[in-house]
């Protein structure tokens, strides 16, 4: 049994939909972020970092002690290698997967904690930072427009841990999820992520993911404990 501790984020959902994309059983509980829930000492003591989502392995594979994974690149390479999933094991095809999963976890930030929070959340808006990350938002999806117009998934021509990562945020952008930005960043302009993010939408086990946690509008379903709850 694996416990998936998380929230409906779009690190949070890379966590969910790898493990329903994997079959695996699993229990997922809510990290409340903004009522600081990943401060609490119990969730520190697997995710020094206070940030969501963790997991905790109690069956490793050497038979051990349970094992914890903070981190969601760390989580899903993790959870790749364990159960021998969407993840290549011929050396040129997985090194182009882990390079992909790395330019996530580098750029999201820029996205997220910088686009995102000026454009959305900041409590003034300020011209300049906002221009800034909007800039540097459409250089990243312009970046992954040019890699899949020559690629069917982001890696190659097989699905990974790299769409895994990837889809929640910038697939969740150019379809219009996060903040509300789609029309100020002209998203319809990159023709070739907009045909990737409605490819891997339409996994049954991407719209299972993206429930898990969820709190809010339709298809609520903040804990998962069994693959039942989803019916």
């Amino acid at each position: 049994m694996i416990e998936v501790h998380s929230w409906p984020t779009p690190n949070g959902h890379k966590v969910h939909i790898m493990l329903e994309e994997c079959g695996l059983p699993y229990r997922a509980h809510p990290v409340n972020i903004g009522a600081g829930d990943q401060f609490k000492p119990d969730y520190l003591a697997i995710s020094p970092n206070n940030k969501m989502p963790a997991i905790v392995d109690h069956a490793p594979a050497d038979g051990g002690e349970a094992i914890s994974v903070f981190e969601s690149g760390a989580i899903l390479q993790y959870l790749a290698e364990k159960f021998g999933a969407f993840f290549p094991t011929e050396p040129a095809a997985r090194a182009e997967c882990l390079s992909w999963l790395f330019w996530q976890m580098g750029s999201a930030p820029y996205l997220g904690g910088g686009f995102g929070h000026f454009y959305a959340y900041a409590p003034s808006k300020m011209e300049y930072p906002i221009n800034r990350f909007a800039m540097e938002t459409k250089r990243q999806l312009d970046v992954l427009d040019q890699r899949l117009a020559v690629s069917e998934y982001i890696a190659g021509d097989e699905y990974t841990i790299a769409d895994i990562a990837i889809w929640p945020w910038y697939g969740g952008l150019v379809k219009g999820r996060l903040y509300g930005a789609a029309e100020f960043l002209s998203v319809h302009e990159y023709k070739h992520v907009q045909r990737w993010a409605d490819a891997i939408e339409a996994r049954p086990a991407v719209q299972r993911g993206r429930r898990v946690n969820r709190v809010s509008g339709e298809e609520q379903l903040p804990e998962r404990h069994d693959a039942s709850d989803l019916d």
